[in-house]
């Protein structure tokens, strides 16, 4: 692990000196951000807990039925995640987690990817980490994955044939397109943009990225994906979860 660490750090931005997408938005973006009243992601935290207690499925079970109160069965839970599934032999992420426990415990048909219900169970239970810090789990199972998402963070990709690492570590805080370009610590994710009028999972924001350099995006769930969520969460390690975040 310690020469994963140092390899991985080389080419990262320094601890001191990273910094959440929160501090590259505007004053009036912030604002709306820090009041529950104001934030538009509340809504969609609102319906998740309401889906939180709803009996779902064959099994007529209801999440409340296994968790309890999420206010403390899930603190710290999308923190840890993306997290190893030893049925799956690889991590999976939050929603994967929530998908898994309908289609296993609740007998449901899993929720589709930025399906309202799963961007609203998800913002629910990501709500209950506010302000904890992130603690990815990386040991011998995780590792490869890590380090499978380092590598697709770094490859370039696309007709423009650029890489993550070029705007996110090497031009970090200046402008494309009218915005500030953040250092891609996912603190706030699902988070709600101003420009999708919505919310959106970081697959959303990660596609999004891929098509905007040309290259074929992965599909909602690919591994790829899901190993670049790791080495992300794992790059803003110790940095406090603030979703539902508001960006631009």
């Amino acid at each position: 692990m310690v020469g994963l660490a140092s390899a991985a750090l080389a080419g990262e931005i320094p601890r001191a000196e990273r910094r959440s997408g929160y501090e590259f938005m505007s004053r009036e973006t912030r604002a709306m951000q820090d009041d529950d009243g104001a934030n538009p992601g509340l809504l969609w935290v609102l319906e998740g807990e309401t889906a939180w207690s709803r009996k779902v499925g064959a099994a007529g079970r209801a999440c409340v039925d296994c968790h309890g109160d999420a206010r403390a069965s899930m603190k710290g839970v999308a923190a840890r995640h993306p997290v190893f599934d030893a049925a799956r032999g690889r991590p999976v992420d939050l929603e994967q987690r929530i998908n898994a426990c309908r289609t296993d415990r609740q007998q449901a048909a899993p929720l589709a990817y930025e399906s309202r219900e799963l961007l609203a169970l998800t913002a629910y239970v990501a709500r209950q980490s506010r302000g904890r810090p992130i603690e990815v789990t990386i040991d011998e199972r995780t590792r490869p994955f890590l380090e499978a998402g380092r590598a697709t963070f770094e490859r370039r990709q696309g007709q423009l044939n650029l890489a993550c690492t070029q705007c996110h570590d090497e031009h970090w805080g200046r402008r494309l397109a009218g915005n500030v370009v953040p250092q891609a610590h996912p603190t706030g994710y699902p988070l709600y943009r101003l420009e999708w009028q919505s919310l959106g999972s970081l697959q959303r924001r990660l596609r999004g990225c891929l098509a905007g350099i040309r290259a074929e995006p992965y599909d909602y769930g690919a591994p790829e994906l899901v190993d670049l969520e790791l080495y992300l969460m794992w790059r803003a390690r110790e940095m406090a979860i603030d979703a539902p975040a508001v960006r631009p």
